[in-house]
């Protein structure tokens, strides 16, 4: 009973803060209060933000090991609304995007006390809430992040007239991210803290977890919101060039 009226607490939570997150005025002070994230400001260089497990982690590892200096990067808030006070500001902005199942379902598997059709949901706050700024940033998709980070680069600089550093997608360099983002979740979850599966790299472990899990993310209960999802990503995509 206890542990039931945890989850309920947690799902609770986690409704408000995928409210809360779309609105700027709301969604910095949130994390500011959270401490969540590197929030932006009048002197950041770059926005890099995506809803959670969707190559957040190893695109801020990139992007400053690129550059090779001193970089103000904002990122890790996974809220719109840090993303709507960013363009505000003038700031170049990054949205990353993964496929709603892939992102969904990893989602799940570190936060297992929240359902499938709530993260599903807050999948769908993120990127509805920055439907009506496509174009004012540029979309990385999933499959370029993880291919070629150097063209994403090339697209922000483009875009927002910036010289960034492209990065160099060799085996040495994602190596090198790897361990960055092993090292951050080493250090959070302790020595014997699950890094496998919070990793932001690939995982054996945490695929067999995901294709365990699809049968439910396929059900009839989720039609509706997995293809509002999906008819999101295609948009994102598009426009990524993806």
């Amino acid at each position: 009973m206890l542990e039931t009226g945890r989850h309920l607490a947690t799902r609770a939570v986690y409704e408000a803060k995928t409210i809360v997150a779309g609105h700027p005025s709301l969604a910095l002070p949130a994390a500011r209060w959270r401490g969540r994230g590197a929030l932006v400001h009048s002197g950041t260089d770059i926005m890099i933000e995506g809803f959670p497990r969707s190559a957040n982690s190893f695109s801020v590892a990139a992007f400053m090991l690129a550059q090779g200096g001193p970089t103000d990067v904002a990122h890790h808030t996974h809220a719109s609304g840090h993303v709507l006070a960013a363009l505000r500001m003038g700031v170049p902005v990054m949205v990353l995007i993964r496929e709603p199942a892939e992102s969904v379902l990893e989602f799940a598997i570190v936060r297992p006390s929240l359902t499938l059709r709530q993260v599903l949901r807050g999948w769908i706050r993120f990127y509805a809430r920055l439907l009506p700024h496509l174009g004012a940033f540029v979309v990385a998709p999933f499959p370029q992040v993880t291919a070629d980070f150097g063209l994403v680069i090339r697209r922000v600089n483009a875009r927002f007239g910036t010289n960034f550093r492209e990065f160099e997608h060799t085996g040495e360099n994602v190596r090198e991210c790897f361990r960055q983002t092993d090292a951050y979740w080493r250090d959070r979850l302790g020595p014997e803290g699950p890094v496998e599966l919070f990793a932001g790299r690939p995982s054996q472990e945490r695929d067999l977890r995901k294709d365990a899990m699809r049968d439910a993310y396929r059900a009839g209960v989720l039609a509706a919101p997995r293809a509002r999802a999906e008819a999101l990503y295609r948009i994102y995509a598009n426009e990524g060039g993806a």
